[in-house]
């Protein structure tokens, strides 16, 4: 079946400053928490220190974007780029680079939809308050994101505030957490989460004080959890998944305050983050223009409960990211009913629809997605080419799920796939490839870093083309 889009539908692709703009340390920009990262992993795979080279490549890579006849472009800047300490001096340097990247993509016809936050925090932050740990971090991205409204609001409209705040939060290495004492480390998130939640209001009020015409929302990792049975437990625990993993947090931008199961789980664990009483109405009154979501798969969860080794709430010692998923009440399986890539993401459009009409019905706000995509080996032919025809069928069946959800009356903005060119993955460097255009390096060899559009990039140009998938 095929499926017609609305005219003004924002046809996209997405990326990262830290994973595609390398220069590290160029032109005066700072040390990012991402990049510290990073560097951890560099006599395994690529850093950050050139990732993509964009900063380099910035023309070419946009003329290719022209090309595929994108309408938006979804891209993050640097906080550490334009402050380089995060709250001190301004690089002009750093202003200069992300206005030539503005004009020149006005110049080819493509809305800059510009991320103010995408993982890295400026590491000179870290040192001097412990990051999201401290008030002052909210002060001084409230700072930062006025001087961006300020500087490039003429131009760029759109705005999202921080991407996957709620996907971030559990990651202890993107925040920065290292405290080994379970209650004190999870007393740290609850409160960086929190000076999250009010950097977001801020930068939204800024925002609509600022930019004439703006438009601003957040971003987040959507979750829809399957029961593993129809057993009423598990069907209570694929909710909770959800709401602990997205909708606290969408509910807390959109109506300024925890959830009442969300507060419960702070009280009962004793980690309520410190407030002031001026917050309430700050947070209340910060209302979003829409909603952004990445959306890469679906989970499946089964009653998990609490006992004498699982107790519940807290995240116990020596457990994974998927051991994460594990609160005391549910635990996270593998759904037979769906393929996976082969990093273990399960695919599934169906949920994507779901997500779509669930967010639709909860916030009715408009929404985008700004990240979708297929990571995989990609393989380049003798004859310079790359065949993913893969990556093709998983866009299309996405896209498809998107035309069910507006035929179901949901309001869509536009599609963003991940990502534009292949990037740097933060655990899996370049052997991990997302991109509509291939990257001709390794993660140990640079080699010359040609750009090679892929046989998606020239089936995703049809796409926009006859707005019509």
């Amino acid at each position: 079946m095929s499926y017609k889009f609305p005219e003004n539908f924002l046809w996209g692709a997405a990326s990262s400053a830290f994973q595609i703009e390398g220069a590290w340390d160029e032109d005066g920009k700072g040390m990012t928490v991402a990049d510290y990262n990073s560097f951890k992993r560099s006599d395994k795979q690529a850093d950050s220190k050139v990732a993509s080279d964009f900063y380099h490549h910035w023309e070419e890579d946009i003329n290719l974007m022209k090309e595929l006849g994108l309408k938006a472009y979804r891209f993050s800047l640097s906080w550490a780029r334009i402050i380089p300490d995060g709250d001190g001096e301004v690089n002009p340097k750093g202003i200069e680079f992300y206005n030539k990247v503005i004009n020149k993509l006005l110049s080819c016809g493509i809305v800059p939809f510009v991320t103010l936050y995408h993982f890295d925090l400026p590491y000179a932050l870290v040192k001097k308050y412990n990051g999201w740990e401290a008030r002052e971090c909210a002060y001084a991205f409230e700072r930062y994101a006025k001087i961006c409204f300020e500087n490039f609001g003429d131009r760029v409209k759109y705005w999202l505030v921080h991407n996957e705040q709620n996907l971030m939060m559990r990651v202890d290495e993107r925040m920065n957490i290292t405290e080994k004492d379970i209650f004190k480390r999870e007393k740290i998130r609850a409160q960086m989460d929190y000076h999250m939640f009010l950097a977001h209001a801020l930068t939204i009020r800024a925002c609509h004080e600022i930019v004439k015409d703006g438009k601003i929302a957040c971003a987040v990792s959507s979750t829809v959890t399957y029961p593993m049975t129809n057993k009423p437990a598990d069907v209570w625990a694929a909710r909770l998944n959800n709401l602990f993993k997205t909708d606290y947090c969408l509910d807390m931008h959109a109506y300024g305050e925890y959830p009442g199961y969300y507060m419960k789980y702070l009280e009962e664990q004793n980690i309520v983050p410190l407030t002031k009483p001026e917050d309430k109405n700050l947070l209340r009154a910060s209302k979003m223009d829409f909603i952004a979501l990445n959306y890469y798969r679906t989970l499946t969860a089964r009653e998990f409960p609490a006992d004498e080794n699982h107790p519940k709430g807290l995240r116990q010692e020596g457990m994974n990211e998927v051991d994460y998923d594990m609160y005391g009440y549910w635990k996270i399986e593998k759904n037979t009913n769906l393929e996976a890539s082969e990093y273990g993401a399960q695919i599934d459009p169906t949920g994507l629809r779901i997500v779509l009409n669930d967010y639709w019905s909860r916030y009715r706000l408009p929404l985008i997605i700004t990240e979708n995509g297929l990571g995989t080996a990609d393989t380049l032919t003798q004859d310079g080419k790359i065949h993913d025809d893969y990556r093709i069928d998983y866009i299309k069946k996405h896209i498809e799920a998107i035309g069910q959800a507006i035929e179901d009356g949901v309001e869509m903005m536009g599609y963003c796939p991940w990502s534009i060119i292949d990037l740097l993955s933060s655990h899996q460097g370049f052997r991990k490839r997302y991109g509509l255009v291939y990257v001709n390096r390794s993660d140990m060899d640079l080699m010359n870093l040609a750009r090679i559009p892929k046989d998606s990039f020239y089936w995703y140009k049809n796409v926009i083309q006859n707005n019509c998938c």
